[in-house]
């Protein structure tokens, strides 16, 4: 705008009340009254009806408004991100205006842009966020709203911290919902990262036909503290990569094509162009945006590409822009200034809240498609089959026969794996619901229509089952427990989201299969079960669980709680060889609940007493054969299965209250000292050990050992990686017996 601002008290009685905090307003353009005399977006209808000089000047206004906004929240603060939302806002401003709300982001950098979005649409009313000084107040603090994006936040679809995730909610809303458009917006610093491309090049092989979600490419020539390594790319090459990643249509919009104000470099702030200038970029945004929508819901592969300088329109430019710091007030001169040229007219804020809450069929927060309970289809109970105690059977082939069920009976179902189920034994997975592939062939059980989702990436893999899951659908993310750790931050990321949400929505289930023990032969670079401790970790998060199935009639009743429960995180850890049964189908199915079992329990003996508490199913083995040893020296034994290790601890050591579906079941003091008590105690693990922590805290027991996983090594057999780890009946039994002197 080219009036001049002016202060906040000198229109105090003509300012929304919504507007109560901001600092600086100005007069209105002349131009104002004819462009603004009615809202480009008509009452009950979505999105403007026409592109036309009205629509333009009032998405510059709504641009402008996200802008101020945005800066004026982390000057309040004096810290947050401003400068890369900024250089999106026009393409925000754009999605907005033209009804898709929808938006997910892969930068959590831009939370404070995405917050003022919510703030100027209404939403944030739900958390009781009114005007600009709450918004203000509750930015950066407790229970309001956090320094990157969260998907609890009313109208925000989904989470956005780590970069290279927004595309994988991005792809997983459009799967679940073919008919609205899903704009992800990536920022050219973490398109440095190639697995955004790669993400979509193999969702796009795999799902031709869903192509309703649409990266916006928000570049800007820098990362967080420096240029961005796409930063020298010219337009023809950065056109080439897209293309070259099967985007058919890839439209950009360069700044620097509109400006009238000699800016140097091949980055420019659009917000420095005469009037004339910022229409025909804001028009060139807005026309490019609808072309890009309709061609995406057409069924073409698309993406935008919006090329404007980073920090556009507020204090600073470049990387100097992304971050504010201690001394960053509003009151510093450069913050004011560009305030004071940013500020708009009240009359023009009550315009760009009209829009903004008309937009996509009202508030993000009452219309977007995450703010609802999505409806699944019946699955009934999943069919089992009964092992008797005494036999043998494999433990990931007994829960694959439950997934290919599953799958049957939820069309939207998908099983992501990265490194083949026939190699985890779940062979049956693929046979019944195939794996999803554009080459048809019954020896590989490939399909088009397959649901068994299988890109050569872990983060592909958990990233597209965790936001399945987010978004209201049914996933399962099958792994090698050695690989999980490349896939495994987005599954920490959403399921600290599940914790928050205010809907429920399916537990994100994983099944780690193929653990260290089995894999001797290909020596230590599949021997990498220190996961467990990683997820153990966050068991005390209150909604995480991780699950180490007995036998096969355990796994199985792990699979059909897992499926059962909403707004969890649940890891499932077990075997691919055959291995004895322990437990019935009752005694298993109790043992998930209850978190642990007794497996067996000496009837004589004179010594002392020894409990072994076990997490795993394959270092069972030599856990008996040390209960063989001891026996025989007169000791009577109990070995206790550590089966979901999150029920074992007190009610205090979980943040179980602060969780959406908050599970507070705990075992009691009672039954915990009937199962753990002993004269010695002995934790053993094939792999971390942090799951045993809650036994080890409660035990009273009068001595205490754990023993684990110390580190791979290429070995014939489970029993000489057990050996080479000094887990071994004879080790187990000395270390028991030597408790007791």
């Amino acid at each position: 705008m080219t009036a001049t601002a002016i202060a906040a008290n000198d229109h105090a009685a003509a300012i929304p009340a919504f507007c109560e905090g901001m600092l600086h307003f100005r007069e209105a353009p002349a131009r104002h009254a004819e462009l603004a005399a009615q809202p480009a977006i008509a009452a009950g209808d979505h999105a403007i009806s026409a592109l036309d000089r009205a629509a333009v000047y009032q998405t510059r206004l709504v641009a402008d408004a996200l802008r101020y906004t945005t800066l004026q929240l982390c000057a309040s603060k004096e810290s947050g991100h401003p400068g890369g939302f900024a250089s999106s806002a026009d393409a925000i401003a754009a999605l907005i205006m033209l009804g898709h709300t929808n938006i997910v982001t892969e930068v959590g950098h831009h939370a404070p842009g995405f917050y003022s979005a919510m703030f100027l649409d209404g939403s944030l009313a739900a958390m009781g966020i009114d005007n600009m000084t709450q918004l203000q107040q509750r930015f950066r603090e407790r229970d309001g709203l956090l320094g990157h994006l969260s998907g609890a936040i009313p109208g925000l679809l989904a989470p956005a911290g780590p970069l290279g995730q927004g595309q994988h909610f991005a792809m997983a809303g459009a799967y679940l919902n073919r008919a609205k458009l899903f704009p992800c917006t990536i920022g050219d610093g973490g398109l440095g990262e190639p697995y955004i491309m790669s993400a979509m090049k193999h969702f796009h092989t795999a799902y031709p036909d869903v192509t309703n979600f649409l990266p916006v490419l928000v570049w800007n020539g820098y990362s967080q503290e420096h240029h961005s390594m796409v930063s020298l790319m010219d337009n023809a090459q950065m056109l080439a990569y897209w293309q070259a990643h099967d985007f058919e249509r890839v439209i950009l919009i360069d700044a620097k094509d509109f400006d009238d104000t000699d800016q140097t470099g091949a980055y420019v702030d659009s917000t420095r162009f005469g009037e004339a200038a910022r229409d025909a970029f804001t028009r060139a945004v807005l026309e490019g945006m609808q072309q890009a929508a309709e061609s995406a819901m057409g069924g073409t592969l698309t993406a935008v590409i919006v090329k404007q300088l980073k920090g556009a329109g507020v204090h600073a430019d470049g990387a100097k822009s992304h971050n504010l710091y201690p001394g960053d007030k509003p009151e510093k001169p450069a913050i004011a200034a560009a305030l004071a040229r940013g500020a708009l007219a009240p009359e023009a804020w009550e315009l760009v809240r009209t829009l903004m809450s008309r937009a996509g069929g009202g508030p993000a927060g009452e219309t977007v498609v995450t703010e609802l309970e999505r409806p699944l289809p019946d699955i009934g109970t999943l069919p089992t089959q009964p092992f008797a105690p005494g036999e043998k059977a494999v433990p990931a082939s007994a829960m694959a026969a439950m997934v290919a069920a599953l799958g049957q009976r939820d069309p939207d179902f998908v099983v992501t794996n990265a490194d083949g189920n026939e190699a985890s034994a779940m062979k049956v997975i693929n046979e019944v619901l195939k794996i999803r592939h554009p080459t048809e062939d019954a020896l590989y059980n490939q399909a088009p229509g397959g649901q068994v989702y299988e890109p050569l990436s872990e983060d592909a893999c958990a990233g597209l089952a965790a936001g399945l899951a987010l978004f209201g659908g049914r996933s399962l993310w099958l792994s090698y427990e050695s690989f999980a750790i490349n896939g495994w931050p987005i599954v920490q990321t959403v399921g600290q989201a599940m914790a928050e949400l205010r809907r429920k929505t399916p537990a994100v289930v994983t099944m780690f299969t193929a653990g260290a023990l089995e894999q001797g032969r290909n020596g230590w670079t599949h021997q990498r079960p220190e996961i467990e401790n990683y997820i153990g970790g966050q068991m005390r998060n209150g909604n995480v669980y991780l699950v180490y199935p007995a036998d096969a009639n355990m796994i199985q009743a792990a699979y059909g709680w897992a499926v059962a429960q909403s707004n969890k995180c649940i890891s499932i850890v077990a075997s691919k060889s055959p291995l004895p049964v322990y437990t019935t189908p009752a005694q298993a199915e109790q043992a998930i609940e209850d978190g642990a079992v007794t497996l067996y329990e000496s009837e004589g003996g004179q010594g002392g007493d020894i409990v072994f508490a076990v997490t795993g199913d394959m270092v069972l083995l030599p856990v008996f054969e040390a209960k063989n040893r001891l026996e025989a020296e007169g000791h009577r034994v109990r070995i206790v299965a550590v089966v979901n290790p999150r029920r074992l601890y007190r009610a205090g050591d979980v943040a179980w209250s602060h969780s959406a579906e908050p599970d507070g079941r705990f075992m009691d003091d009672d039954r915990f000292a009937a199962l753990f008590h002993g004269d010695a105690l002995i934790g053993v693990s094939g792999g971390g050990t942090v799951a045993l922590e809650p036994v080890l805290i409660r035990s009273r027991a009068k001595a205490r050992d754990l023993i684990g996983w110390q580190r791979g090594e290429t070995t014939a057999s489970p029993a000489e990686i057990m050996a080479y780890n000094g887990i071994t009946g004879e080790a187990l039994a000395e270390r028991a017996a030597g408790l007791l002197r």
